[in-house]
C-alpha cells in the first residue's frame, strides 16, 4: 500500500493506522497533538486513552509533552487565539461557540483527570493489565520485579554447568564456563525466539540444543519459585492470556472496554510478542495508531525485531508518512539525500525518502553542511590486500577528529534560530558519535590532549568510561602485585598519577617497589573491609581528589571513579565476591558496556553541558546537536565467535544454538551477518540524522570497509534501493572521484575533502568577562572534635581500625563476629548434652538483621512475623527452623525479670527499638568542653572493684577512644518493665560461641563463656552506655525517678544458647542469658561524664 503524507490537522486516524516517521519529523509532537484532538474532537475521555512507548525516559517525556500540549491549548481557548503555526489548535478553535465551550469543558476535565491517563511503557502496560485481570491471567500478585536478571541467570548457568561437568566422575567439559554463560544468557533473555537445531541433532550440536532448552526451563522455574518476574515474563504471560481460549475472551473484552484509543510511540522497536498483544487486544476493534521509523530500528541486539513492524505495516488499514523535518537545515537535508540516495536500509520496504525542512537558513554557516573527510593510503603502511589495517586507520582518524574539533571551535560561527546574535561554536554544541565504547575512549583522550573539554555521555554506561578502566588496572595489580607490568601500569593510572618520565627517573625502581608493598596492604584492606574502604585509603594515600580535580575533566573522572566504587562495593557485598571474582565481574560489565548494554548510567554533571559530547550511536538516539561528527562509519563492526546466531525464516525470528558443527550453521551465520550488516545501515542513519546544522563524516580504505555502512551507501546502489552486502574498495583517487560524483547532486549540501597533514592546535577558550560578584570565603574554624558517634564507632579501633566518616544515620543490625572459645572443661558439664535449637541456622549480617526484625513485634502471631521478615531479609530460608528456635529463646526465664520469659511481656511492658541521641559535652552548643572517655576506666574500677565484669576495666583502659563532642547515638533492642516497676535494658546477640566443626550446645553459653565473650567484644561498655540512655529517658519521663529503685540492669541475650525452661547452669541462671546489674552510681557518673561535667 502506498503511503500518503499525514496531515496532522486532517481527519483523525481510525482503525489501525501506521504513521511512518523519519528522523526529526516530530513523533512526540504528533502524539501529543493527536491526544489533544481525540480528547476534544472525538470526546474520548482521558481514562480511555492509552499512550505507550518503549522506555521509561520516553514515556516520561511523552507524559510531560502531552500535559504541556493540553495546557497550551487551554491558554489558546482562554484567549480565543492560536499561534499562527499551530494548525491543530486553529482547527480546534474553528467551530461554533457552543462546540467551543464543550471542547473547553472537555479540556478542563482532561487536565483535572490527567493522572488517570495511561502514559506508560509497554512493560508497565502489561504489568497493569496482568494485575487488573487477577486470576483471569497468569499472574502472581506477590511477585517482585527483577529489573536485571543477569545475576540470577549466571547462578542458573553455573548450577547447570556444575551439574553436568562438575560432579565426581563427570567427563571433561565440552564448553568453557564463559561460552556456557554466553549461550545461557542469549537463549534465556530471548524466550520467544524459536531454537534450532533440535535436541536430536548430531553431537555436539544436539547437546548445545538440550543445554539451551534446559537453561530456559530452569530459569523460568527458578523465577517462579522465587516469585520473581522480569520484563519478558510480563509480555509472555499477557500474550498467552490473550491467546488462551479460556482467558482470552474476557481479557480482550476488558481491555476494549477500558481503552478506545491506543497510540504507540517508537513502534519500530517492537517485537513479535508485543505486536501480538496489541493485535489481539485492539486491531480491528479499537483505534490503534502505531508511530515509528523503521530506519531507526537499531535495537536488534536487545530483542527488537523490525520484521514485527513490517508485519504490522502489512496489517494496517492505513499508512501515512510524517513529511516535515523540524530538526535540520534544508541544505543539510539535501546533503543527506545525496548520501542516502533513496537507499533501502535492510529491506525494500525501509527506504530513505526525502523530507521537507522548516529551516531554510544555516545554523552553522561554514562550508558545505555535510562533509566527508577521506583518509588515503598515502604515507601509511598498506597490507598485501592493498588496504589499511584498522589499527593504522583509527589513530589517523582520531587525530583528524581532534583537529577538526579545534578548528570548528576556533573559526566556526553559529547562527541561533531564536534570532539572537551570532556566536562562536562552543564545545557543548558538538557531539562525536562512535560505534563502540572503545572508540569513544580514544576520541575522548585525543580531545582532552588538545585541551578541549570533553565528556563521555551521561547516558552511556559508566563501565565504558575511563574510570572503569582505571579500576580494572587497580584490581589487576591487587590480584598480582608481584607482576611488575601490572604495578607499573597502576603507577601511571589516575589512582597513583605518575608519568612516563617518573618511571624513567633514577628512583623509579624504588617507587615501584613501594607501590607493590602498598598493594599487599591494600589487598588485605579490601578483603577485610571492602571496596569502599579501599577507595578511601587509596584516595588518601595518593592524594587522589586534589590531584584529579586539578586536571581537565577531573570532576567527571572523580565522579565516575566514585560511581564505579559504589557499584563494585554493592556487587562484592551482594555476591560475596573476593578479589578475583570481583575482577571477573568488572570485566564482564565492561564487555557488556562495549555493546551499549550496561545498566549503570554515568551520572550527569552540570559541567557536562559545556563540553564536547562523545557517545555511542545507540546513546545518541532521540538527541540532536548543532554539530555532529561521525568518525567510524567507514568500519564494519561485528561480534566475533558468537555463541549463537539470530536470523529470520520469513518473518519468524530463529536462533541457532548448535555452534559451528551444526548442520546449517554456516548458512545461518551468513544470514545473521547479513542482518547485522543491515542493522549497521540503520545505525548509520541514526548517527547522520542527529545534526541540526553541520555534519562531518570520515571514510578510510581499511580491511573492514567493504561491508561498512558508509561505504555501502556512498559506493553502492541497487534495485529498490537494496545495497550489496559488500563492495570492493577502489583506489584512493577513484574512491574520491566516486564520492564527488555523488556530492555533485546535492546543490552544495555535500562536499568531499581529502585528509592532509595539519598541525593540531591546542584549543584556548575565550576568557570569560570578570565576574561582578565574588563568592564569599569560608574562614570559620571547624570543630574537628564534634561528631555523631556510637558504641560501634567508639570500639571500632579495637576490632578493625577506625572507620571513615561519621556514623550512618541508621545502622544495620549485625550478626556479631563469632568469638574463639575455651577448651572444654568439667565445669557445667551437664550442659554438653543440651543441643541448641539454633545450631542449623545460618549466620551473617542479613540473618542478624532478620532475627532483630522478627523480635521487634512479639504481640502477634510469631510465625507470621517471621515469615514476613524472612521474605524481606532472607528469601529462600525456610521459616520453620527459625520459628522453633525463637520459641525456645522466648520461653527461657530471665533472672533480672524475676524469672519471667520474654514471651510473657505484653506490649505495655516492652518497648522495642528505643532510639536515642545523647548530647556529648553540650551537643550542638558544646563550647570548650569535650568528653574524655579515657576517664571511664577509673570510674569502672571504682564502682566495680570485684565480681562480675570487674576484669573489663583493663580492656577499657586499652580502648582509649579520642576526645569527642557532639552526640552519642544508638538504638536499644528492647526495654522491659518488670513486675516490681524496674526497667531492664535488653540486647539480642546472635554470636556463635562454638567452632563451626563442633555441635552447638547450651554449654557454649555457660556464664564463664558469656562473660569472656562480653569482655572481648566490649559489650560491657555498650551495656553501660545503653543504661545511661535509659537513665536519661526515665529521668525525663518518670515522676519521682530514682536510679537505685528503677534501673533494673542489663540482659544480654545470646539467643543461640537460650534453650528454653528447665535448663540452668550451676548458679541457677539460664544458658544464653547474661545478666548484669551496673551499680547506679556508675550509671550516674558516666552520664555526667558524657555531659562534660568536670
Amino acid at each position: 500500500m502506498s503511503a500518503a503524507r499525514f496531515d496532522l490537522a486532517g481527519p483523525l486516524p481510525a482503525g489501525t493506522t501506521v504513521l511512518e516517521a523519519s528522523a526529526g519529523t516530530g513523533k512526540t509532537f504528533t502524539i501529543a497533538a493527536l491526544v489533544l484532538r481525540y480528547l476534544l474532537e472525538a470526546g474520548t475521555p482521558m481514562e480511555e486513552l492509552l499512550v505507550v512507548s518503549f522506555s521509561r525516559d520516553a514515556s516520561r517525556e511523552l507524559r510531560e509533552r502531552v500535559r504541556e500540549r493540553l495546557v497550551t491549548a487551554r491558554d489558546g481557548f482562554a484567549s480565543g487565539r492560536a499561534h499562527e503555526r499551530d494548525e491543530v489548535l486553529q482547527r480546534l478553535l474553528d467551530t461554533d461557540e457552543e462546540e467551543r465551550r464543550e471542547r473547553l469543558r472537555r479540556l478542563d476535565v482532561a487536565l483535572a483527570s490527567f493522572d488517570a491517563a495511561t502514559v506508560t511503557t509497554t512493560h508497565g502496560f502489561c504489568q497493569q493489565v496482568l494485575a487488573t485481570l487477577g486470576t483471569g491471567a497468569d499472574h502472581d500478585p506477590a511477585a517482585v520485579l527483577l529489573e536485571n536478571p543477569r545475576d540470577l541467570l549466571a547462578e542458573v548457568a553455573d548450577d547447570l554447568y556444575l551439574r553436568k561437568w562438575g560432579l565426581p566422575g563427570a567427563p571433561p567439559p565440552d564448553m568453557s564456563r564463559k561460552e556456557f554463560l554466553d549461550l545461557a544468557s542469549a537463549v534465556a533473555q530471548d524466550p520467544a525466539t524459536r531454537l534450532v537445531p533440535g535436541p536430536d541433532a548430531p553431537e555436539p550440536a544436539g547437546q548445545r540444543s538440550r543445554i539451551a532448552t534446559a537453561v530456559r526451563g530452569e530459569f523460568e522455574a527458578r523465577k517462579r519459585r522465587l516469585r520473581l518476574l522480569d520484563y519478558d515474563d510480563m509480555l509472555q504471560r499477557l500474550a498467552r492470556t490473550l491467546t488462551d481460549t479460556t482467558s482470552a475472551p474476557a481479557a480482550k473484552a476488558r481491555l476494549r472496554r477500558r481503552y478506545s484509543v491506543v497510540l504507540v510511540d517508537e513502534f519500530q522497536d517492537t517485537d513479535p510478542v508485543q505486536w501480538s498483544i496489541l493485535r489481539e487486544a485492539f486491531h480491528r476493534y479499537r483505534t490503534l495508531v502505531l508511530i515509528g521509523d523503521p530506519k531507526q530500528a537499531i535495537y536488534r541486539f536487545r530483542g527488537a525485531d523490525v520484521h514485527a513492524y513490517l508485519n504490522a505495516l502489512s496489517s494496517a488499514e492505513a499508512v501515512s508518512t510524517l513529511p516535515t523535518n523540524w530538526r535540520s537545515d534544508a541544505l543539510l537535508l539535501r546533503g543527506l539525500d545525496a548520501v542516502f540516495s533513496g537507499a533501502a536500509l535492510g529491506d525494500p520496504r525501509i527506504r530513505v525518502v526525502p523530507v521537507e525542512s522548516t529551516h531554510a537558513g544555516r545554523l552553522v554557516p561554514a562550508a558545505a553542511p555535510v562533509r566527508l573527510r577521506v583518509v588515503t593510503r598515502t604515507d601509511r603502511d598498506v597490507l598485501k590486500s592493498g588496504l589499511l589495517s584498522t589499527a593504522v586507520a583509527l589513530p589517523a582518524v582520531v587525530a583528524d577528529v581532534a583537529a577538526e574539533v579545534t578548528g570548528l571551535l576556533a573559526r566556526a560561527r553559529l547562527h541561533p534560530r531564536d534570532g539572537s546574535a551570532d556566536r562562536s561554536v562552543e564545545p557543548g554544541d558538538i557531539a562525536v558519535l562512535c560505534r563502540t565504547a572503545k572508540q569513544a575512549l580514544a576520541v575522548e583522550e585525543a580531545l582532552r590532549g588538545a585541551g578541549v573539554p570533553v565528556v563521555l555521555s551521561s547516558r552511556s554506561s559508566v563501565f565504558a568510561s575511563r574510570a572503569a578502566q582505571e579500576w580494572l588496572v587497580l584490581l589487576e595489580a591487587l590480584e598480582q602485585p608481584h607482576r611488575a607490568t601490572r604495578v607499573r601500569r597502576l603507577a601511571v593510572s589516575a589512582f597513583v598519577g605518575l608519568t612516563a618520565e617518573d618511571l624513567d627517573a633514577p628512583d623509579a625502581l624504588r617507587r615501584v617497589d613501594d607501590l607493590a608493598l602498598a598493594l599487599r596492604t591494600w589487598a588485605l584492606l579490601l578483603e577485610e573491609r571492602g571496596v569502599a574502604a579501599l577507595f578511601e585509603q587509596v584516595s588518601l594515600a595518593e592524594s587522589l581528589q586534589p590531584r584529579v580535580l586539578g586536571q581537565l575533566g577531573g570532576e567527571r573522572l572523580l565522579t565516575d571513579l566514585r560511581h564505579v566504587t559504589e557499584a563494585l562495593h554493592r556487587a562484592a557485598i551482594e555476591g560475596s565476591l573476593g578479589l578475583t571474582a570481583l575482577l571477573t565481574w568488572l570485566r564482564r560489565r565492561r564487555a557488556e558496556a562495549e555493546g551499549d548494554e550496561g545498566q549503570e548510567r554515568s551520572r550527569r554533571l552540570e559541567s557536562d553541558a559545556a563540553a564536547v559530547q562523545v557517545m555511542t550511536v545507540h546513546t545518541s538516539k532521540g538527541l540532536e546537536f548543532p554539530v555532529v561528527l561521525v568518525p567510524f562509519a567507514y568500519s564494519h563492526w561485528s561480534r566475533t565467535n558468537p555463541s549463537s546466531v539470530v536470523f529470520h525464516e520469513g518473518d519468524e525470528r530463529v536462533r541457532d544454538v548448535g555452534g559451528p558443527t551444526a548442520p546449517d550453521w554456516q548458512r545461518h551465520l551468513r544470514d545473521h551477518d547479513a542482518e547485522e550488516t543491515d542493522d549497521e545501515l540503520r545505525l548509520t542513519y541514526v548517527a547522520l540524522t542527529r545534526a541540526q546544522g553541520h555534519l562531518v563524516m570520515w571514510w578510510a580504505p581499511t580491511t573492514n570497509t567493504p561491508a561498512a555502512p558508509l561505504h555501502r551507501l556512498l559506493a553502492g546502489s541497487g534495485p529498490d534501493g537494496v545495497l550489496p552486502q559488500r563492495l570492493d574498495v577502489l583506489s584512493d583517487a577513484a574512491s574520491v572521484e566516486q564520492f564527488r560524483e555523488r556530492a555533485a547532486a546535492s546543490d552544495g549540501g555535500f562536499a568531499v575533502e581529502v585528509v592532509g597533514s595539519r598541525e593540531l592546535q591546542a584549543w584556548k577558550p575565550t576568557p570569560p568577562p570578570p565576574p561582578q560578584l565574588e563568592l564569599a570565603r569560608f574562614d570559620r574554624p571547624l570543630d574537628l572534635l564534634w561528631r555523631r558517634t556510637s558504641y560501634s564507632s567508639l570500639t571500632a579501633a579495637a576490632h578493625e581500625g577506625m572507620r571513615f566518616g561519621s556514623e550512618p544515620e541508621t545502622a544495620q543490625k549485625e550478626d556479631e563476629a563469632d568469638l574463639p572459645v575455651e577448651a572444654a572443661h568439667n565445669g557445667e558439664a551437664h550442659l554438653h548434652d543440651v543441643p541448641s535449637p539454633w545450631s542449623e541456622l545460618p549466620g551473617g549480617t542479613a540473618f542478624g538483621t532478620l532475627v532483630h526484625a522478627a523480635l521487634e513485634d512479639l504481640s502477634g502471631d510469631l510465625r507470621g512475623v517471621v515469615t514476613r521478615a524472612v521474605g524481606r531479609y532472607a528469601p529462600g530460608l525456610a521459616p520453620d527452623g527459625l520459628v522453633a528456635a525463637l520459641e525456645s529463646s522466648l520461653a527461657t526465664p530471665l533472672d533480672l525479670a524475676g524469672g519471667v520469659p520474654l514471651a510473657a511481656f505484653e506490649g505495655k511492658d516492652r518497648l522495642a527499638e528505643l532510639e536515642f541521641e545523647l548530647p556529648l559535652a553540650g551537643g550542638d552548643d558544646p563550647g570548650a568542653l569535650e568528653v574524655l572517655l579515657e576517664r571511664l576506666a577509673p570510674l569502672w574500677r571504682r564502682h566495680v572493684p570485684g565480681g562480675l565484669l570487674s576484669a573489663y576495666a583493663a580492656a577499657l583502659a586499652h580502648l582509649a577512644p579520642p576526645p569527642v563532642r557532639g552526640y552519642l547515638t544508638g538504638s536499644i533492642d528492647a526495654v522491659l518493665r518488670t513486675g516490681d516497676g524496674r526497667f531492664v535494658v535488653v540486647d539480642y546477640k546472635t554470636n556463635r560461641l562454638a567452632p563451626y566443626d563442633e555441635p552447638l550446645t547450651a554449654w557454649h553459653y555457660r556464664p564463664a563463656a558469656m562473660e569472656r565473650a562480653m569482655i572481648e567484644s566490649h559489650y560491657p561498655l555498650q551495656a553501660l552506655l545503653y543504661s545511661v540512655a535509659l537513665h536519661r529517658y526515665l529521668r525525663w519521663r518518670l515522676p519521682a525517678y530514682d536510679p537505685a529503685q528503677h534501673l533494673g540492669g542489663a540482659l544480654y541475650l545470646f539467643l543461640r544458647g537460650m534453650v528454653g525452661p528447665g535448663v540452668s547452669a550451676s548458679d541457677g541462671s539460664a544458658p544464653g542469658v547474661f545478666s548484669w546489674q551496673p551499680p547506679p552510681g556508675l550509671v550516674v557518673d558516666t552520664s555526667d561524664l558524657l555531659a562534660g561535667t568536670p
